[in-house]
């Protein structure tokens, strides 16, 4: 994306683009009126790197968990591996450096909510092959892993097959999210993980005090962990008036908490909510949203990293 004269590296960790893949709804390789994202527009926009979702749907939860999160797996070969003159798919350093050097779109998947992995840590390696890089335990309910965030207030932790699931993630480098993770599971998460963990997709709960959002103190947890907070702009997590500069105010609240901008980035859940906010309809609004947070005076520099410095350093060493 060009900003002020510069490049600036474009990285959001969640999109549910994929389910309107699987229901038939359109192709990301093809610009659409419909949704809020699609390849062409990423390149509108001058994206740099999109997480991809592989969410199963509360209906096929849990008997037919593993079959619905294939088939997520196969749309996103078939709509990313098949177009290369669009996008690449980025599942290690090697990758991600090619996206970076050459200035095109990397696609990576993310499973939000691993029913579908089950309670064997041979599928979370067998996921790692077919390119799984994030994922997190839940998605609001409770299953074998751990309680969602659903269940608070009074939700439980991490269950002993959870534990073992998250140490088979540290061994091949899948990434724990701890978004939708109820508040007692975010905890056991970072003490159960030896390596830094993402909230792809969370807001400030001192600004909007909805189960999903994080407390002052998991926010300089996940900060002490070497984690990264994605600021989301789902209405619901906003609070107050749910906008675009209501989106700069969670960013700007976990900048002062914190004293610095190398905890921050972007997930936006396109394709995730039914009424965007106004002003970021689409990916296409991205330079707006960059341009705004000039105008409330964050740096340029700053706007680089919560735009994707943040996460491309990450990523960079947890995928080395």
């Amino acid at each position: 994306m060009e900003f002020h004269g510069e490049q600036l590296v474009v990285v959001d960790t969640h999109a549910d683009s994929l389910g309107a893949v699987l229901r038939g709804e359109r192709h990301l390789f093809e610009r659409s009126q419909r949704g809020q994202l699609d390849f062409p527009r990423m390149r509108e926009a001058g994206h740099t790197l999109q997480f991809f979702s592989l969410w199963v749907e509360p209906e096929y939860k849990p008997e037919r968990a593993m079959q619905r999160l294939m088939q997520y797996i196969d749309a996103f070969w078939q709509e990313v591996g098949g177009h290369p003159e669009w996008i690449s798919a980025v599942t290690d350093q090697a990758s991600l450096e090619r996206v970076m050097q050459h200035g095109g779109l990397g696609a990576v998947m993310s499973i939000e909510g691993s029913e579908g992995i089950g309670t064997d840590p041979a599928m979370v390696r067998i996921l790692h092959r077919l390119g799984v890089r994030l994922a997190s335990l839940t998605w609001n309910e409770r299953n074998a892993l751990a309680d969602g965030a659903g269940e608070d207030p009074g939700g439980g932790g991490v269950s002993r097959a959870g534990r073992a699931i998250i140490r088979a993630m540290n061994q091949v480098n899948i990434v724990v999210d701890v978004s939708h993770l109820a508040e007692a599971g975010f905890w056991d998460v970072l003490e159960i993980s030896e390596k830094p963990v993402i909230a792809s997709h969370s807001n400030v709960r001192a600004l909007a005090p909805h189960r999903r959002n994080l407390s002052d103190a998991q926010i300089r947890a996940l900060a002490a962990k070497q984690g990264i907070m994605g600021i989301t702009f789902v209405r619901d997590f906003l609070g107050g008036e749910a906008n675009m500069d209501r989106v700069i105010d969670h960013m700007i609240y976990v900048l002062d908490l914190l004293g610095n901008d190398q905890h921050i980035g972007l997930g936006s859940d396109f394709d995730g909510v039914e009424t965007p906010v106004p002003g970021l309809e689409d990916v296409t609004k991205l330079p707006q949203l960059a341009s705004r947070m000039s105008e409330r005076g964050l740096s340029d520099t700053t706007i680089r990293r919560i735009f994707g410095q943040n996460y491309i350093e990450f990523f960079t060493q947890a995928w080395g």
